[in-house]
């Protein structure tokens, strides 16, 4: 068994028994945050609550628990004078209750961003924006879903894994609008196994194994930097915006906890 293993799994059962408690003793309980998760993330650093500076939209309750759309849209303009400069996403009930953190640049234009995540039990989501003068914004929203860190991983693991690494861009067209904000994808192939999940063939806990670093650059300039969990989604996909001065590379790089690395790029015109 590999190092570290032993101690996480240790964690991830202590979350779940946490979990479970908290959705029995009140499924809008925000005990976790306010006892444990805001100090342990944010220490004592004031923070205001609102929808001024970032705003977070997710499904009341998701169809599907492993595949829960999140919407984050930032309210101010990315300008260099201010702009949101890190985004983190805290799941309160998760098993690890941390699921991203973004780092953006006045080089994407918008701080908005789309992603999938898993929700294990009802939940408090948060979006956490911290702006370059450094103070602290949130925006919450209450998810009832269940089993989504659990959720089985799926008949054809093996195809999944044959296609592990595999990225791609996905823009509105060919071309770039300059000067402008543009909306771009990066879909990603990965299992992102949570150390939850049944084997459906061999009926065996699957050791975690799931994408912990994104980086997006444009022209070797960096336009997002993330650092993720267990909490995203199987297969990832991450939305965002980047404003080019000309054509160029958009670039993509990912690590797993596992230490492989992936890169995949694409030529974009003006």
């Amino acid at each position: 068994m590999q190092a570290g293993i032993v101690p996480r799994i240790w964690i991830l059962l202590l979350g779940i028994t946490v979990s479970a408690w908290a959705q029995a003793a009140d499924p809008q309980d925000e005990g976790a945050w306010t006892s444990a998760l805001r100090a342990q993330y944010f220490g004592d650093k004031p923070m205001e609550e609102g929808n001024t500076v970032i705003e977070l939209t997710a499904p009341y309750r998701a169809e599907d628990p492993a595949l829960v759309p999140i919407q984050i849209t930032g309210k101010i303009p990315q300008k260099p004078e201010q702009y949101i400069k890190r985004i983190t996403l805290i799941i309160d009930n998760n098993p690890v209750p941390f699921a991203a953190s973004f780092d953006l640049t006045p080089a994407t234009g918008k701080a908005d961003l789309a992603m999938r995540v898993r929700v294990n039990s009802y939940t408090y989501v948060r979006a956490i924006a911290e702006t370059s003068d450094g103070k602290l914004h949130m925006n919450k929203a209450f998810v009832k879903a269940s089993g989504g860190c659990s959720a089985p991983i799926g008949s054809d693991l093996d195809a999944a894994m044959a296609r592990l690494g595999k990225m791609k861009f996905r823009t509105d067209g060919d071309k770039l609008a300059l000067g402008q904000a543009n909306p771009v994808q990066l879909l990603i192939s990965h299992p992102n196994i949570t150390g939850l999940q049944m084997d459906q063939i061999s009926r065996l806990i699957k050791p975690p194994h799931y994408v912990e670093e994104v980086k997006v650059s444009f022209n070797g300039a960096p336009v997002l930097t993330a650092k993720t969990d267990i909490a995203i989604s199987a297969d990832p996909h991450f939305r965002f915006y980047f404003v080019p001065d000309k054509a160029g590379e958009l670039k993509a790089e990912i690590r797993d906890n596992l230490g492989k690395t992936f890169t995949a790029s694409q030529t974009v015109t003006d």
